[in-house]
């Protein structure tokens, strides 16, 4: 098996006295691990972390073998936001969320997509939490467990949707879910529709719903909580008054 694509950089860990084993989310071959031969070296380290752009050559005997890698870097990455700890930590939180929702081997253009989005958002420093949260939006529906966020599911209206079921996913309109808003999670506009703006408390109520769901739909099948990256993101954002 040879694979050569272009891809981010999920998360590496040491292998050996100069290798290390690498995860990526490529652009048309899904999430793969390989081991990159001199990757504990101070030269690789630098284009290893995080959110990185890479060019990638895998090689493998068969195809559910580890196999190794050859990578280049592929312009800044995480170096262009060294000055700004708190999108770097958005970026580790997205890398985090991806390597631990995403099964290997399998074809997941969009998620690496909406990845490549967020990376161009991190620069700006009001805009990206909620390019954050439609991240994981569109990672639960790359996943298959998308909210259907079309019309209300009770009366069918498709407009004022202002909540979204915990148990079904599907929108809600202010009249109807009114009586029932202790039990129902907050729907930010932003979510409908490109035109609409980010209102003070909507980044909060979308991380809620995405965390909601990535848990339910995604991490408590594998026994497993949002990783510690995310918890850490969303409590700085929290402390900057961004969510």
């Amino acid at each position: 098996m040879e694979i050569s694509d272009e891809a981010v950089v999920l998360a590496a860990r040491a292998h050996g006295d100069t290798g290390a084993v690498v995860d990526l989310l490529t652009r048309d071959h899904g999430r793969r691990t390989a081991y990159v031969a001199g990757g504990a070296s101070r030269r690789m380290k630098s284009f290893l972390q995080p959110g990185a752009r890479v060019a990638v050559e895998l090689r493998a005997r068969t195809t559910d073998q580890l196999g190794s890698a050859r990578l280049e870097p592929m312009g800044e990455g995480p170096s262009a936001l060294f000055d700004d700890p708190l999108a770097l930590l958005g970026l580790s939180s997205a890398a985090a969320v991806a390597q631990a929702a995403l099964p290997e081997r399998e074809a997941h253009p969009g998620a690496f997509l909406a990845f490549e989005a967020l990376t161009s958002a991190l620069a700006l420093r009001d805009l990206w939490p909620a390019v954050y949260v439609r991240f994981e939006s569109g990672l639960l529906e790359e996943l298959g467990f998308g909210l259907d966020l079309t019309s209300c599911a009770v009366t069918g209206t498709v407009d004022d949707l202002a909540w979204v079921s915990p148990r079904t996913g599907r929108a809600v309109s202010t009249e109807a879910g009114t009586p029932y808003a202790e039990r129902l999670l907050r729907l930010p506009a932003f979510l409908l529709g490109a035109q609409a703006g980010v209102a003070d408390g909507d980044v909060r109520d979308g991380l809620a719903l995405t965390a909601h769901f990535l848990q339910r739909c995604v991490f408590d099948p594998l026994n497993r909580p949002l990783p510690e990256a995310r918890d850490r993101m969303v409590e700085r954002l929290r402390a900057a008054r961004l969510a």
